[in-house]
């Protein structure tokens, strides 16, 4: 049974003395750990990307408290195994029940809400674990009676002493240099550093470079379509490009894309960004993003990484106005503020002898033919108002 035990899983701390990281929520002045000392656990959420040790808080919170721990994982169970976990809390009210929900956020608001009475008559602890903003991912009530703890990536440090715990554990040698190459592998996730060591392991005992190389092609980088990873990434290009830096803009690019973003999305924001960060200054920049997307969709990846990559440092070094886009924002603040303003009389067309019999049109001057300059294009309630 051990042998089928993952590495990551058989090397769990199960006190907070053995917890590498996270000094700022569980370091020993934090209130999580004044929190399980004192046995006085509240619900919480953990939010943090993987392999950044929500779940094995969350059992060393179940160890290191007088409580029963039961575990859920939100992919795969929901209302009726919770519904059998009240009745078991219920039946045993001497003794505080901790739920732990693994990616709570897949749960729907229905059974989020499900939750709350127990939550709040004590019937159960919740402890959940997501990698999703909970702002997004938690329903308003729900979150407004948890405390979010917010855990951040492991550092290399954090992840070095992980590795070398491992590898007195199962017996294992390796150099510095290597542990190093692990921590940076592994990205933050100290899951991915220990699988990276186990599958080391199934070769030999003496992990060498040749080893690691081996089995790990490259980097597993942090990315979710729909999460906040995305949107975070997304609007780092973004910026990048506003603020005239190619070599940032193709960094993010090449993050995004690595991480298996679909590259007509990013295609699709630098049509926006030509007419909304560069506009009426650089009018090829929106050429340019049209034909880039058309590139994209006939080529795909990996070789639209180029097309891509052109337009990206095209957007980054082109000068940038933005007075189409902010003019527009002040047009359009007037059109809702003022509703529906009716057309000046003699900017209508008179299609029918009503309409030319009511005045549809009359007094138009004919810019091709007469001087146009004291005849106003807007409603008089708008007369000389300017947007550039």
């Amino acid at each position: 049974m051990e042998r089928n035990n993952p590495l990551a899983n058989r090397l769990r701390p199960l006190t907070l003395s053995d917890f590498f990281g996270q000094e700022k929520a569980v370091g020993k002045k934090s209130f999580l750990y004044q929190a399980i000392a004192k046995d006085q656990v509240p619900s919480i959420v953990f939010w943090g990307p993987p392999g950044s040790g929500k779940t094995t808080l969350a059992l060393i919170m179940a160890h290191q408290t007088d409580s029963v721990f039961v575990q859920l994982n939100a992919v795969t169970e929901g209302v009726r195994s919770l519904r059998s976990i009240i009745e078991r809390a219920r039946n045993n009210p001497d003794k505080r029940t901790i739920l732990f929900i693994d990616e709570i956020h897949r749960w729907n608001k229905a059974q989020q809400d499900g939750l709350l009475p127990h939550i709040e008559n004590g019937t159960l602890t919740l402890i959940g674990a997501t990698t999703q903003n909970p702002s997004f991912n938690i329903n308003s009530p729900l979150l407004s009676r948890i405390k979010v703890i917010t855990l951040e990536a492991l550092g290399k440090r954090d992840l070095i002493k992980i590795i070398e715990r491992a590898l007195k554990r199962e017996g294992g040698k390796t150099n510095y240099e290597n542990m190093e190459l692990i921590a940076r592998l592994a990205n933050g996730d100290a899951r991915i550093a220990l699988n990276i060591l186990e599958d080391c392991f199934k070769q030999e005992k003496e992990i060498t470079l040749q080893t690691i190389k081996k089995i790990m092609e490259k980097p597993t980088l942090l990315y979710d379509r729909q999460g906040e990873e995305h949107y975070n990434l997304s609007s780092a290009l973004i910026k990048s490009m506003r603020g005239s830096d190619p070599d940032a803009s193709l960094y993010w690019l090449a993050r995004m894309l690595l991480a298996g973003e679909n590259p007509l999305f990013i295609a699709r924001r630098l049509i926006i960004f030509a007419s909304e960060d560069i506009g009426l200054t650089n009018n090829s920049a929106l050429l340019l993003a049209n034909a880039t997307y058309e590139a994209c969709h006939k080529i795909g990846m990996p070789e639209c990484r180029i097309n891509l990559s052109h337009a990206v440092a095209y957007m980054a070094k082109s000068a940038k106005d933005n007075s189409s886009y902010q003019a527009y924002n002040k047009a359009e603040e007037d059109a809702k503020e003022k509703g529906n303003l009716a057309v000046p009389f003699h900017l209508r067309n008179a299609p029918t002898k009503l309409m030319d019999d009511l005045g549809y049109g009359k007094n138009y001057l004919y810019p091709h033919e007469q001087d146009d300059s004291s005849q106003s294009y807007l409603p008089p309630e708008l007369k000389n108002r300017k947007y550039f």
